[in-house]
């Protein structure tokens, strides 16, 4: 059966820094490549079977074509199977309703376990068991199942999807798939300019659906991250949610990012808080804007300003402030003397900056800033609910990070995803569906 080995995943490039030839950046093997060798491959036709429910009545899979099936191969004596079952059960409650079907076939060889542990967790989907061990199961032989949990995605001409021993795969390759059954969003960015710390910045204005004239809602302010722009897909998916449910959302590049004004090598953690405050002050300008429910959101470094400006606005301005695998490991960065691999003299920053991946250029002041950035301290100060959002596969900015907000915030929530990159590649719609959904709450 497979350990919880916290494994480096792939760091999607879409937002901190892109793959750009660093080993620790770069694409990793996830534990596919060592417990699904054996499962049936995406493409071939899945093995029929007849098997016998929890209740005594025969389940046949080929009665199901025309759907999308889940199988998910578990036990009730599987230590990782029971851990993956509130996973499991989010997905069938997000997934069903949308038409997939899901299906459990588990390897218990004791009746009674097996029903009673149903009845324990709640799991409502059909249960199905040959009430043989694994290595004796026929299902599990016609299926290459060798390790539990193990899912498999059957679609509705009958062949396999997806083999995955990994539930954010499967979970991922359900949004994809069933994308097209969400109703389309009026998502249209108004393009809007904000003078910020070094020059102006390019913003996406985007209204709530179904504003009315005079109305006032909510707004969330997004941030990316060191090197990133506006257009990243975390901080789209977002707004899009966001929109749906009646939140407004500005998001910005940064001076020196995107297309706003500036030069990379000027940009400092403080000048990107100024520039935070500023679209702040213009966010409560707008006259449909309810000051009394402004939301911020950042990942990576872009979440160090969220938590700092936090703390220095307070909870009388802040509603609810969302942390994305926040980089507060940038100040111990600049004080060991290196950051995104490049190496230097934290004491005596060359004047002329640090070349990093590309084109890109950190600038002295950055690092002298950093050096004596008061993160934690800063963001201490706000005392509004939170979120935290962390992977324990990020090897840019370790989980820990994201841990120590939650012990400086009290009224904060913590959610460590399991493999989970810098970037969130491995499901990067689960870690925005998190956010949304907790800015709706807060704000609404």
């Amino acid at each position: 059966m497979k350990r919880r080995i916290v494994l480096s995943l792939a760091l999607a490039a879409m937002t901190f820094v892109p793959m750009n030839g660093f080993a620790q950046w770069a694409p990793q093997k996830d534990f596919d490549d060592k417990y699904a060798t054996e499962l049936v491959k995406p493409g071939t036709k899945a093995p029929d079977f007849k098997l016998k429910t929890s209740d005594g009545k025969n389940l046949k899979l080929s009665n199901y074509k025309g759907k999308y099936v889940v199988l998910d191969f578990w036990a009730s004596w599987c230590p990782d199977c029971r851990k993956d079952i509130p996973e499991v059960q989010r997905m069938y409650n997000k997934f069903h309703a949308k038409g997939v079907e899901f299906i459990g076939v588990s390897f218990d060889t004791n009746k009674d376990a097996w029903v009673n542990a149903l009845k324990k967790y709640g799991i409502v989907y059909p249960q199905v068991s040959e009430l043989k061990k694994m290595r004796e199961s026929a299902v599990a032989q016609s299926f290459g199942v060798k390790w539990i949990p193990s899912m498999v995605l059957v679609n509705p001409k009958g062949e396999v999807e997806l083999s995955t021993v990994l539930s954010y795969k499967m979970e991922k390759k359900l949004t994809e798939l069933t994308a097209s059954q969400n109703r389309p969003l009026a998502n249209v960015c108004q393009d809007v300019t904000i003078d910020g710390a070094k020059g102006k910045l390019a913003a996406y204005l985007v209204k709530p659906e179904g504003l009315k004239e005079g109305e006032k809602a909510p707004l969330a302010i997004l941030m990316h991250g060191f090197s990133g722009n506006k257009e990243g897909q975390l901080e789209k998916l977002i707004a899009d949610s966001l929109q749906k449910y009646g939140v407004g959302s500005i998001r910005f590049d940064f001076n020196g990012h995107g297309k706003s004004e500036g030069k990379f090598s000027e940009m400092t953690v403080p000048n990107e808080i100024e520039d935070a405050k500023k679209v702040y002050e213009y966010a409560c300008s707008l006259p449909w804007v309810d000051n009394t429910k402004i939301a911020i959101a950042g990942h990576s470094q872009g979440g160090v300003v969220t938590s700092m400006l936090a703390g220095e606005l307070g909870a009388s301005k802040i509603k609810a402030a969302v942390l994305l695998a926040p980089a507060a490991v940038l100040r111990d960065d600049a004080i060991r003397g290196a950051t995104m691999g490049a190496q230097y003299d934290p004491l005596d920053p060359p004047a002329e900056g640090v070349k990093l991946y590309g084109n890109l250029v950190l600038g002295a002041d950055y690092i002298r800033t950093a050096f004596s950035l008061p993160i934690y301290e800063t963001a201490a100060k706000y005392t509004g609910p939170a979120c935290i959002i962390h992977g324990t596969g990020d090897k840019v900015v370790p989980y820990t990070y994201g841990e120590r907000y939650h012990g400086i915030w009290p009224n904060s929530e913590l959610h460590i995803l399991d493999f989970y990159d810098h970037g969130f590649s491995q499901n990067v719609y689960h870690a925005a569906e998190i956010a949304s959904d907790f800015i709706i709450r807060s704000v609404k």
